[in-house]
């Protein structure tokens, strides 16, 4: 083989490694910019939550399940993040679609989920927000808009970085 083609067998080689090994861009959701979907769902105490409740917050809403390994790993940033945001206008929903209430009572308790998590049984609501995977996560801003989705994991850091700029100065809602 002549070396003009060698180098560019190479050069081809690591043009498509380059873009195996690079990430993902980020999709973004048609819903980015819309007011989010309602969420009337009922908590592991059977309590109802809405999250018509949290306006004047900036909300994530966290979608999972208990048997999704990326959902269990990134709980414990979101439950910190939950804690260290408290006295803020900042509030968590986690929302669990595909999995019993027994199961997911017993992976919030393990995981030491502090904010509310509510039963999606029909997955009406994973629907109405086009989950098509775990974990999904929308964030609101004060007013009820999905200003930002991630699909898949998401760390401590980005969700926290990327939820700042939607936190009000002064707030209401739950909390």
């Amino acid at each position: 083989m002549r070396p003009w083609m060698k180098i560019g067998l190479l050069v081809a080689l690591a043009v498509l490694g380059a873009y195996w090994l690079a990430p993902a861009p980020e999709r973004t959701s048609p819903l980015v910019g819309e007011v989010a979907p309602p969420v009337v769902l009922r908590d592991l105490a059977g309590r109802e939550v809405t999250l018509a409740s949290y306006r004047g917050r900036a909300v994530a809403v966290n979608f999972w399940a208990t048997w999704c390994p990326p959902c269990k790993e990134e709980l414990p940033g979101f439950a910190q993040a939950w804690k260290e945001s408290r006295g803020r206008c900042v509030d968590f929903l986690g929302v669990t679609e595909e999995s019993t209430p027994e199961d997911t009572r017993s992976e919030v308790l393990r995981m030491e989920v502090p904010y509310p998590v509510v039963m999606d049984p029909d997955g009406n609501v994973a629907r109405a927000y086009g989950v098509t995977g775990y974990p999904r996560t929308y964030l609101l801003d004060a007013e009820g808009r999905i200003r930002k989705v991630f699909t898949g994991m998401v760390s401590r850091d980005r969700l926290e970085a990327a939820l700042a700029p939607l936190v009000p100065a002064t707030c209401g809602g739950a909390g």
